[in-house]
């Protein structure tokens, strides 16, 4: 299974960006996708998710409103549209997939994981 993160970069304090998330490699049928991030000296945090049985989507307080994590299971890539962003949300984003379709934001509860693309928000 591979995952493999692009779309970081810089950007401004109230702008926005979109990560993409290719998966290759897998195949299950139900799974989730979750989108985590870490900042320096920092515990991974899970932020989003979404699973492929109904689409259901998941938020962490800290995102909810503007962030959306959005799919489109049939190419397995998933996306985190990111928006009014601001100087806290620098950090690694990584997604990862869980294998059963939980809807979780526990980095333990996944199982497969990318490597990650740095996001820095500038004040």
């Amino acid at each position: 299974v591979q995952l493999v993160e692009s779309g970081g970069g810089l950007v401004q304090t109230g702008g926005s960006l979109r990560l993409s998330c290719v998966i290759s490699d897998f195949y299950f049928d139900d799974y989730a996708v979750g989108w985590f991030r870490q900042a320096p000296g920092k515990e991974r945090e899970g932020i989003a998710c979404i699973n492929s049985v109904d689409s259901k989507t998941v938020y962490a307080d800290s995102v909810k409103g503007r962030f959306t994590i959005s799919s489109n299971f049939a190419k397995k890539t998933v996306y985190l549209q990111m928006n009014t962003v601001v100087p806290e949300d620098t950090a690694i984003y990584s997604c990862a997939v869980e294998e059963f379709g939980y809807d979780s934001l526990v980095p333990d509860d996944y199982d497969y994981w990318g490597q990650g693309t740095r996001v820095t928000v500038s004040p």
